[in-house]
């Protein structure tokens, strides 16, 4: 609808999910997996053989609101009904003890009735309707004549007024959640992993349609995967947390335009081993939960979408969506999904790691093996600690830097100084090479 007037796109999708459909992933496994969110963030759980529904009823403003709308029109208009039909017939009641109904002469004046006007029951149900929604025609109005009469009509005043209160509550709630303001977060439907600071980096793309912000954002992201404990247990859903790159170290963001959220894949994270080739076969699912409060209503709201391994999109990265155009800023929202590919090897970041010097077993884990491997002529490698590596690849992630240069000459005048496990592990190297060429 709002793509044929021209504010959006056509491929935007008002679901948070907004996104290029044109771009597959280059490893998309033919059987559809099951997730627990969908990407409209609604929960893929069934609930099924509860035998404690009486559960529900304890609750039942939550259980009124969590309701569909038809159903929920179906229990307002059947409580209005069921209530008039319930008081017509107690005055109907009233009159036919009180011999209303009963054929007298208008001009009588011996006869007070209970309820003027009240000849069937008919009028009695007109009465009712008169009463609890404070109409007042002035053709029918409860006397003096009977203190029952007037007691019901209090009592049926109290129940309106409670069966009002409840059903406008529950409508209002159900149109001020929370969820309806984040029909206007959108995520991207694709995530990407791609080289960022040289490191993999798992990445996705979150921005908001509205001009009103979300107060205190936060995001967070967890990955659901299977796994087997050592007692051979196996845990269908395991849930853990990935830390969110933020020079702020906290989850905040300030969500004024649309951000790229970054997770960088190192060691701890649960994506540390997955490469190219083993991506399409992983069990996981990364869900992504951002939560604020609505700047207009002051209502906590939350957002929520998830990412199997069919769109994680290898050794790509998102394009630029923000240009500044007359003194302000403006994002182009028909790109807010497109990627462009990058170099990229297809190791997993734990190989690289490896192929880098970097040990990954034994209690010193952590430490560098050297340089790298150095060719050592056409028959394979060798572990190099000398200049060669220095003057022929490329300079490690761990390369000293003019910091630790200074340290050592600092270290020849006397000073004191902080040595790092890398720093040692490079010069008991160096002295092993320096013998073995002697």
């Amino acid at each position: 609808m709002l793509a044929r007037k021209g504010l959006l796109p056509d491929g935007f999708l008002l679901t948070r999910l907004a996104e290029d459909a044109t771009q597959p992933n280059r490893f998309r496994t033919k059987s559809q997996r099951a997730r627990f969110i969908t990407k409209s963030g609604s929960c893929n759980v069934a609930h099924k053989n509860i035998r404690e529904q009486g559960r529900f009823l304890q609750d039942v403003f939550t259980t009124m609101v969590d309701l569909k709308w038809q159903h929920s029109l179906l229990i307002f208009t059947s409580a209005f009904l069921c209530s008039w039909m319930l008081f017509a017939m107690v005055w109907w009641l009233l009159a036919f003890a009180h011999g209303d109904l009963e054929p007298r002469d208008p001009h009588d004046p011996g006869h007070v009735p209970c309820v003027t006007a009240i000849h069937s029951f008919t009028s009695a149900f007109l009465f009712s309707i008169e009463v609890q929604v404070t109409i007042g025609f002035g053709g029918r109005m409860v006397t003096e004549e009977c203190p029952l009469a007037i007691t019901v009509l209090i009592i049926q005043n109290i129940l309106g007024l409670i069966i009002n209160a409840v059903m406008l509550g529950c409508v209002f709630m159900k149109t001020a959640q929370a969820n309806r303001r984040a029909e206007t977060l959108i995520f991207s439907r694709n995530a990407v992993i791609a080289p960022r600071n040289g490191r993999p980096t798992f990445m996705f793309r979150v921005g908001d349609l509205r001009k009103s912000m979300i107060i205190s954002a936060t995001i967070q992201l967890q990955v659901i995967r299977r796994t087997v404990t050592a007692e051979g247990e196996v845990v269908p859903v395991c849930q853990l947390d990935i830390q969110v790159e933020n020079p702020l170290r906290s989850n905040g963001i300030f969500l004024v335009s649309p951000l790229i959220i970054s997770h960088t894949i190192e060691r701890g994270s649960p994506l540390y081993e997955v490469s190219a080739q083993s991506l399409p076969n992983e069990d996981l699912e990364i869900i992504v939960i951002l939560e604020g409060v609505v700047e207009t209503t002051g209502i906590t709201m939350q957002a929520r979408t998830s990412y199997t391994p069919d769109e994680i999109l290898w050794g790509r990265r998102f394009v630029s969506i923000m240009t500044e155009e007359d003194g302000r800023y403006s994002v182009d929202y028909s790109k807010f999904g497109n990627t462009v590919p990058v170099r990229m090897p297809a190791l997993s970041a734990k190989e690289l790691d490896q192929t880098r010097g970097v040990q990954d077993n034994g209690p010193h884990e952590g430490k560098p093996q050297g340089w790298g491997l150095v060719r050592a002529g056409r028959g394979g490698y060798r572990r190099g600690g000398g200049r060669a590596c220095e003057d022929n690849a490329a300079r490690p992630w761990y390369a000293p830097t003019e910091k630790e240069d200074d340290e050592k000459g600092k270290e020849r005048k006397g000073q004191k100084k902080t040595v790092k496990l890398e720093v040692i592990g490079r010069e008991i190297e160096e002295e092993n090479v320096e013998d073995m060429s002697d």
